[in-house]
C-alpha cells in the first residue's frame, strides 16, 4: 500500500535486512555453527554491543525527537540488569544449595533451602537473610516482568514529577544525573539488598543450561539481543511517523508553541520518557547476562553521559545514526582498551591507547559537535539524498543537525 507505515519508512526494512545479514554472518562464521573465523568472546563482545545499540535507540527517541537530554537513562538499564541478575544468581544459588544438603539424611526444608541460599548470597556482606526486594527472585516470570515495571514505573514517577513542574532543558538533564547518582550512592552501600559494591556476579552461568557449551549460549544471547534491537528499532520508527511523532517533535522544536495549540505537552513528554525506560531496561536485561556481572559502578552518571555522546557521533534525530554511533565506539573502544591498538611512539613520549582513548573520545565529540552536526548518519543522509534544506541562513531549529522540512513532508 502506498501510505502503509513501512512504505513510508523504507529505511526500517533497510535497517532490519542489514541486521538480519550481520547476525547470519556472524552465526555462520562463530565456532557454534561455523569454521570459528569469529571466536566465542568476540560473538559476547557483539551481543553486548547490540545492546547498547538498543539502548542508544531509547536515547535518541527522547532526545533527538523529543528534546529531553537525560543523563540517567543507564539507571534504567542498570535496573533491568540487576532484575534479572538477581533470578539468576538465586537459581544458581539454588542449585548448590541444593545439592550441598542432598547427602543429609533427612531432605532439606524450603526454609533451610532460602537460608542457605541467604547465607551463600550475602555472606561476602556479612549477611544471611535474603532482603524483602528478593522475594519474587526465584521466579523468572517474576523477574522478567519486574525487569520492565520497576524501571517504567520510577521513570513515571520521576517525570511526571519533573514535566509537571515544567523543569526542562539543562535543569531537567541535572534532576536526571541527580537521579542517577543517587540511585548509584544507595547501591554501594551493603543495606541497599544488592550486595553493594560486589554487585551481583556469575551471571553467565545460566541455570538449566550447565551442560550447553558456551559457544552456544553466546550465540544465543547475540540472537535474541539482535532480536530485541530489531523490534525497538521497529517499535521507535513506528513512534516516531505519524501524528504522534509530528507533536514531540514539535515539542523538541518548540515546546511553548504546541502547549498554545492545545496538546498536553507533559503527557506526550511522559510517555516518550517512560517507554524509553523500558527500552533501556530491556536491554539491559540481555547485556549483564554477556558480561556476567553488574554493581554500582555501571550505573555511575558518566555512563549516560557517554550514552549521549554515542549518540551525538552517530547523528542524534536519526534512529540508524543513534544505533551506528554505539556500534562505532563500542567497537573502537574494545579494540583500543583491549590492548589491541599499536601503541604510538612520538620521540619524547610514548601514547598508550588504553590510557588515552576516553581523551579521544571526548575529542571525537567536540569535534563531531562543531564540525558535522549531523554525525556518522550524516554520511548516510548524503548517500540517500537526504540534504539540509536550504533557510537562507534561518535556523530551522535549536538542533542544526535535524531534518526537520524532511520530517514534515512525511
Amino acid at each position: 500500500m502506498k501510505n502503509s507505515f513501512l512504505s513510508r519508512n523504507p529505511s526500517v526494512l533497510v535497517f532490519l535486512a542489514c541486521l538480519a545479514l550481520f547476525t547470519l554472518a556472524v552465526t555462520l562464521l562463530s565456532e557454534a555453527y561455523g569454521p570459528g573465523l569469529i571466536s566465542t568472546s568476540f560473538v559476547k563482545t557483539l551481543g553486548k554491543t547490540l545492546c547498547l545499540c538498543l539502548i542508544a535507540l531509547a536515547m535518541d527517541l527522547v532526545w533527538g525527537y523529543a528534546g529531553i537530554l537525560s543523563l540517567g537513562h543507564f539507571a534504567f538499564f542498570g535496573i533491568g540488569g540487576y532484575m534479572i541478575g538477581m533470578w539468576l544468581m538465586y537459581a544458581r544459588t539454588e542449585q548448590i544449595v541444593v545439592a550441598s544438603m542432598a547427602g543429609n539424611g533427612l531432605p532439606p526444608t524450603p526454609q533451610e533451602i532460602r537460608d542457605g541460599i541467604g547465607t551463600q548470597i550475602f555472606g561476602v556482606v556479612g549477611g544471611s537473610d535474603l532482603p524483602a526486594i528478593w522475594h519474587f527472585a526465584g521466579s523468572l516470570p517474576m523477574q522478567l516482568l519486574l525487569v520492565v515495571l520497576i524501571p517504567g514505573l520510577l521513570a513515571l514517577i520521576f517525570g511526571w514529577l519533573a514535566f509537571r513542574s515544567r523543569v526542562t532543558g539543562v535543569y531537567l538533564s541535572i534532576l536526571t544525573q541527580a537521579m542517577t547518582l543517587a540511585l548509584s550512592l544507595y547501591l554501594f552501600q551493603n543495606d541497599s539488598g544488592l550486595r553493594g559494591n560486589n554487585g551481583l556476579s556469575g551471571l553467565q552461568n545460566i541455570p538449566g543450561l550447565e551442560a550447553v557449551a558456551q559457544e552456544d549460549v553466546s550465540l544465543w544471547f547475540m540472537w535474541a539481543s539482535a532480536a530485541a534491537l530489531g523490534l525497538g528499532y521497529l517499535a521507535a520508527a513506528f513512534t516516531i511517523s505519524g501524528k504522534f511523532g509530528s507533536v514531540i517533535r514539535g515539542i523538541r522544536d518548540d515546546e511553548q508553541r504546541v502547549r498554545f495549540l492545545g496538546y498536553s505537552v507533559e503527557a506526550y513528554k511522559l510517555f516518550i520518557f517512560t517507554l524509553t525506560a523500558v527500552i533501556a531496561a530491556i536491554a539491559g536485561a540481555l547485556y549483564y547476562p554477556q558480561a556476567g556481572i553488574i554493581n554500582p559502578a555501571e550505573m555511575a552518571p558518566i555512563a549516560s553521559i557517554y550514552l549521549a555522546v554515542w549518540v551525538a557521533i552517530g547523528g542524534r534525530g536519526r534512529l540508524y545514526g543513534a544505533v551506528i554511533g554505539a556500534a562505532f565506539v563500542s567497537l573502537v573502544s574494545t579494540w583500543f582498551t583491549g590492548g589491541k591498538a599499536p601503541d604510538l611512539p612520538l620521540g619524547f613520549y610514548t601514547v598508550h591507547w588504553v590510557d588515552w582513548w576516553q581523551i579521544v573520545l571526548g575529542l571525537s565529540f567536540v569535534l563531531v559537535t562543531l564540525f558535522a552536526p549531523r554525525g556518522i548518519g550524516g554520511l548516510f543522509d548524503l548517500a540517500g539524498g537526504l540534504r539540509a534544506p536550504n533557510r537562507r541562513g534561518a535556523d530551522l531549529g535549536p538542533d542544526a543537525g535535524s531534518l526537520r522540512e524532511k520530517e514534515a513532508e512525511e
